[in-house]
């Protein structure tokens, strides 16, 4: 290897290219990887408008098997984080996204809640490697400087694949219905589930472990990377898996993703029985209408994301976005039969929550480094995510008692609320962000 080039060498305008040509490489591939992820995951959103009648499920069956998702997801996350850090991100992501596929598609059969709920645990045991491991793989390319803005381009696949899923999945719903005999439920799972067994394929055909070994990057632009991730990782605490276990700071921020996931999925898992309420009753037509607040959300987690970069102030900005996101909650509760000032409710919530997602990513990886990271975003990820049980459940049991959804819906906003009280009292008088 030759040595290393002096830190001048390194001119902006070089460092911009590299970066551009890493970007264009990696992103893509991982942006669409995360949008068959999500929709894999919540598709039964759009499911449940047909799912339910022709099964004979109440909305508590329903939430109970949403949820119940997250519990295999929170058992096997740490050690799928591990073992990718460990076998390197092609293999594994390459494989757990092949599992996954097979196994959504195979949600067609399901006829009883048991056989629901067996097959939505074995999913989140299949998918929990994918987020805290991209997150992980993210560290081993990006410095702490512009991950914020990496996450959003990345974390926008959730509005995204809102954007194309949602028109999609009630169009085939609504289309597909008794087509072969099946009900066009079972055509939504199959139909959506082959694309990640697709991009499986792909990832171990593509994806590079490493800045080392990546062939398509030259000798100067190897020692760039590799030194600015240096530079990143100043700060990184150096402690063992166990410790991480025992570090306050990764439970505490373990918390704050629990309350923004009780958002996140209440809205994700709701959102077309949310619209639906609001008078309108096609398939289809809900599909068109949700790409009203997931677009939004897009172009919101871009250019929030990018300020917060700019301005090095990703706590203040996270504070902010939380509350919108609760005002929205609690606006989609008083405009629940209004489409008009429910749906503007339901933007300002989707947007707000969502917005949240790539700014407080940043706070883990800016002080946790390899292996620790990699225990440490997935700790966070996994315990954050019970509240995708949590949250989906309740509203369900909630909308079954009262017969609406709008308490659980006010519920959920007060965990934004304290999310954003609690970033700001803990962090807001912090020089650093």
């Amino acid at each position: 290897m030759s040595p290393a080039p002096d830190e001048k060498s390194f001119v902006p305008e070089f460092e911009k290219r590299v970066y551009a040509k890493v970007i264009w490489r990696v992103i893509p591939v991982i942006f669409l990887c995360y949008v068959v992820s999500y929709l894999d995951r919540v598709n039964i959103g759009f499911a449940k408008l047909k799912m339910l009648s022709d099964l004979g499920w109440s909305d508590t069956v329903y939430g109970l098997g949403a949820g119940i998702f997250f519990i295999g997801y929170f058992l096997f996350e740490v050690p799928s984080n591990i073992f990718l850090h460990k076998f390197g991100a092609r293999r594994w992501i390459g494989f757990i996204m092949v599992l996954w596929g097979f196994l959504s598609a195979s949600t067609m059969f399901v006829k009883t809640p048991l056989e629901f709920y067996v097959i939505r645990f074995f999913l989140g045991i299949a998918e929990s490697g994918f987020f805290p491991g991209v997150i992980l793989y993210f560290t081993y390319w990006f410095p702490p400087k512009i991950r914020a803005q990496i996450g959003a381009l990345f974390m926008t696949a959730i509005a995204v694949s809102g954007v194309i899923g949602s028109p999609i999945s009630g169009w085939i719903i609504q289309n597909f219905e008794s087509y072969h005999g099946l009900a066009g439920w079972q055509w939504l799972f199959v139909l959506e589930g082959l694309p990640s067994v697709a991009m499986g394929i792909v990832v171990l055909l593509y994806l590079d472990n490493s800045i080392r070994a990546a062939a398509w990057l030259n000798e100067e632009e190897k020692q760039l990377l590799e030194a600015r991730i240096a530079e990143g990782a100043k700060d990184h605490v150096h402690i063992s898996v166990l410790q991480v276990f025992g570090n306050g700071r990764v439970w505490f921020l373990s918390f704050l993703y629990f309350l923004f996931i009780m958002g996140l999925y209440g809205i994700s898992f709701w959102l077309p029985q949310i619209i639906k309420n609001t008078g309108i009753k096609e398939a289809f037509h809900i599909g068109l209408l949700s790409v009203i607040p997931y677009g939004t959300a897009t172009v919101g987690m871009i250019v929030i994301s990018k300020l917060a970069d700019r301005h090095g102030k990703h706590r203040l900005y996270l504070s902010r976005a939380a509350y919108a996101g609760a005002l929205g909650l609690v606006l989609c509760g008083i405009f629940a039969h209004n489409v008009v000032f429910g749906m503007a409710a339901l933007t300002l919530a989707t947007a707000g929550v969502l917005c949240t997602m790539p700014l407080f990513w940043t706070l883990p990886t800016a002080f946790l480094g390899g292996t620790a990271a990699a225990a440490g975003i997935a700790i966070i990820n996994s315990f954050g995510n019970l509240a995708g049980f949590v949250s989906p459940y309740m509203i369900g049991a909630i909308t079954d008692k009262l017969h609406s959804s709008s308490v659980g819906l006010y519920v959920i906003a007060g965990c934004q609320i304290l999310l954003g009280v609690l970033v700001h009292d803990c962090f807001w008088r912090k020089k650093k962000a």
